[in-house]
This record gives structure tokens, C-alpha cells and sequence, in this order.
């Protein structure tokens, strides 16, 4: 569906890890952009209908591209560029609390 324009300079390829599966990217792609390309979708279901949300906005503003990225749930993959061995998580449903400890 998303396609790079051919115009574009290669800036480098990174790799990154995709629910467990290898994703190229290019440097100073954004993780949305990164998932868009590979055909990754939806990147998160909602807590309680469980509907599919991807990239609305691109600019920060909806919160429908959330991620897990590196451990850390809700990240905006539209405002967070790429880098190699990245891990991203979809956040898909209502996940388990964590108990604080002190």
C-alpha cells in the first residue's frame, strides 16, 4: 500500500524486530513509517472493544500509532525515528497490570 518515492537518497539501512520478526528500515525512518512499509497493521487493538488503530495523524496528536518500544508500552512510532536491533512491540488489547514494589 505505502511505497518510498524513488527519488529518495538511501540513508543506510537498520533492522529492526517486529513482534518477534525482522523489519528493514532506513535511517531517520519513523517506527510508524517502518511499519507502514513492512505492511504491519493494526499497531494496537483498544483496552476494552479491542478495534484496530494505525497511524491517523502522523504529527503526535491522535495516539492511534502507540507501541511498545524497547519495553516501554505507549510510544508514539510516529514521532520516534528507528534505530538497529529496536524492538517493537503491537500493544494489542488490555495488558496485565504490574505490581509497584517499593
Amino acid at each position: 500500500m505505502f511505497k518510498r518515492h524513488n527519488n529518495i537518497a538511501d540513508a543506510g539501512r537498520v533492522e529492526i524486530m517486529v513482534d518477534g520478526r525482522p523489519v528493514a528500515a532506513r535511517t531517520g525512518d519513523t517506527v510508524a513509517a517502518a511499519l507502514l512499509l513492512a505492511d504491519v497493521a493494526p499497531y494496537r487493538l483498544t483496552a476494552l472493544d479491542r478495534e484496530p488503530r494505525a497511524p491517523f495523524c502522523l504529527m503526535g496528536v491522535c495516539f492511534d500509532c502507540l507501541v511498545t518500544i524497547d519495553g516501554l508500552a505507549n510510544r508514539q512510532a510516529c514521532l520516534i525515528e528507528v534505530r538497529n536491533g529496536m524492538r517493537v512491540e503491537r500493544q494489542l488489547g488490555l495488558r496485565e497490570l504490574t505490581e509497584l514494589t517499593p
